[in-house]
């Protein structure tokens, strides 16, 4: 997943190099006297999608639709010599959901390394995962084909986010003995909060491209998702789609 989301990213810079090109047929336009004054200077950015943990031993057992949900608010500059070309900043939060396989992940443990159990012989929870809500400062770099209208707009951004983590637990739902059998009924729900294990800081690199309002997006976060020493060294990656007015 980290080759394509290089890949992604390289294609993507690949685009906004070849749209600085200006066709020779035609003459210079004159950006400064282009009208965006009806173009939105901040909007709302919404990215829902898939989730997933490179590096993984086999004992970290993650499975279904592990997913995340990130809203922000942006503020758009875009560059007066070319408003093909804009600066987006923002503030925001993210939520990462690991879903796992009949595998305990311990955040009360008082040992140095969280513990990832195999609880297939044992009680364990019809449904277990690992939530994480992050607050995040995006930046993008971006290219539209047409400035002046957005909405009818090809769209390319590169960028990276910096976060810190608010709060991390785990939620275990209907918790069932090894034949399958429910113990306390279907509604029983345990929540453990425990950020010792994470990497509270997060930095990633993002990419995304699409048409309109609607495009698609990924993200490689470079810091690990737990502490130095505090288990294996995984990284999260993301792909899903963006609902964002620029």
């Amino acid at each position: 997943m980290k080759k394509s989301l290089l890949l992604l990213l390289g294609i993507t810079g690949a685009l906004l190099i070849q749209a600085q090109s200006l066709n020779p047929t035609k003459p210079a336009k004159d950006w400064t006297k282009i009208d965006l004054s009806s173009r939105p200077a901040d909007h709302f950015m919404i990215q829902y999608g898939l989730d997933a943990w490179t590096g993984k031993p086999d004992s970290v057992r993650t499975s279904g639709f592990s997913r995340h949900f990130n809203f922000y608010f942006m503020l758009d500059k875009p560059f007066k010599t070319n408003p093909h070309y804009s600066v987006g900043l923002g503030i925001g939060f993210g939520s990462s959901n690991m879903f796992f396989n009949n595998t305990y992940v311990n955040l009360k443990s008082n040992t140095t390394k969280l513990p990832f159990t195999n609880v297939d012989s044992a009680d364990h929870f019809n449904k277990f995962k690992l939530v994480t809500t992050t607050a995040e400062l995006p930046v993008e770099l971006r290219y539209f084909s047409d400035p002046e209208h957005p909405g009818k707009s090809w769209k390319y951004a590169i960028g990276a986010k910096v976060g810190t983590v608010l709060k991390t637990y785990t939620k275990g739902k209907n918790l069932e003995n090894k034949n399958g059998t429910s113990i306390y009924g279907a509604t029983y729900i345990q929540k453990e909060v425990n950020k010792r294990f994470i990497n509270t800081t997060s930095l990633a690199l993002t990419g995304r491209f699409g048409y309109g309002i609607v495009s698609l997006d990924a993200a490689y976060y470079i810091l690990g998702v737990l502490r130095d020493g505090s288990g294996p060294a995984m990284n999260r990656v993301s792909f899903g789609l963006t609902i964002s007015g620029l």
